[in-house]
């Protein structure tokens, strides 16, 4: 395509408005291949719990889905997209569809047409293949993809696969005419304030939406307002959703903790009792993420929270030895235990049969 293509103006105004977006898992068998039934089960799970949008084939999906051994990258973003139009039918509603899009230059592009075929808006940029290129090789290979998908940027941690990114980057990504989105995931304030500086100093606040994938400060960041210099004079910059593994699972419970954070923005008076809950919520996440291991356990976490409510059946991934840490089911057990209010283990149970079956 000789052009940046857009996505549709319903897209556009979904993310700046704020959605919920969970990162989809991988549902195997035993045998390690794709348990279809579950995956779409997943998928429901996340369409009825209120998710305005789903982004796969990103880290929480395996990036190992794209090695030509399991080649599962078509058929998950097949399944996923079925799946999502027929619920989006049944519902009548629209989801925002994000694709991961990875590797050196010729995979991504690949991946980006790959995606926009199969009618995903937009393409979340991971750039852990380029770790040791400069900013000028990084935006040529960004522009690229762009030429072939919207693009939605994407800050990971060093952590699980990512690379620091300097403000200078952000600007200039920031000149792609079709960067809709921007997912701010670096576990660092003081990049995540790189990000956010660059948006307003390049004057798109009100038309590049910034999300949250710090899942350590998930609700500080949906609640906070950044007043900063802008292009044009002093910019009012917001997180307006999140994208995020962490809501892969009690969603429907993440559904309303996000409504509850929109509501007390708009009223511009934060409840003590929101901060304290997302001090919660970082707990939560700290032994589902396995943050005591660096995140080693991160994946199979989030498949233990999913297998305990029935909707996977076991916490295998595509890798043998991505497995529970040591100590981590005993802290995700201190963890259920401790916050009760944030489970959604009630809406399962009412609904799972029918994710799973119908």
């Amino acid at each position: 395509m000789s052009s940046f293509p857009s996505p549709p103006r319903w897209v556009q105004a979904a993310l700046l408005e704020g959605q919920v977006i969970p990162a989809h898992p991988l549902a195997l068998t035993p045998a390690h291949r794709l348990d279809e039934r579950r995956q779409r089960a997943l998928t429901r799970y996340y369409h009825a719990a209120g998710a305005g949008g789903l982004a796969l084939a990103v880290h929480t999906t395996q990036f190992a889905i794209r090695d030509p051994k399991h080649g599962l990258l078509k058929p998950v973003l097949e399944l996923a997209s079925a799946t999502l139009s027929q619920c989006d039918t049944d519902a009548r509603r629209q989801t925002v569809r994000i694709a991961g899009v990875c590797g050196r230059t010729g995979q991504a592009v690949s991946e980006a047409i790959l995606a926009r075929r199969l009618g995903f808006h937009a393409g979340l940029l991971s750039l852990g293949a380029f770790r040791e290129s400069d900013d000028q090789e990084l935006i040529g290979h960004c522009v690229a993809v762009a030429r072939e998908l919207p693009l939605f940027g994407f800050y990971l941690q060093p952590a699980v696969g990512g690379r620091a990114l300097s403000p200078a980057f952000w600007r200039r990504f920031l000149e792609i005419p079709n960067v809709v989105a921007i997912k701010i995931a670096p576990f660092n304030r003081y990049q995540t304030l790189d990000v956010v500086r660059a948006v307003a100093e390049v004057g798109r606040a009100g038309e590049v939406a910034l999300y949250t994938g710090n899942d350590d400060n998930i609700i500080p960041d949906l609640l906070t307002e950044y007043v900063l210099p802008g292009r044009c004079g002093e910019a009012h910059v917001r997180i307006a959703g999140g994208l995020l593994g962490h809501w892969a699972f009690w969603t429907r419970r993440a559904v309303e903790l996000f409504e509850q954070c929109r509501r007390a923005r708009s009223t511009r008076s934060i409840p003590a009792e929101l901060l304290s809950l997302g001090a919660q919520v970082m707990d939560c996440n700290a032994a589902v993420f396995d943050a005591a291991n660096g995140f080693a356990g991160c994946i199979p976490g989030i498949h233990e929270m999913l297998r305990r409510q029935g909707l996977l059946e076991g916490t295998w991934c595509l890798e043998p030895g991505l497995r529970l840490s040591a100590g981590q089911a005993e802290e995700i057990d201190r963890v259920c235990q401790a916050y009760p209010q944030l489970k959604d283990d009630a809406f399962v149970r009412e609904n799972g049969d029918k994710w799973l079956n119908g």
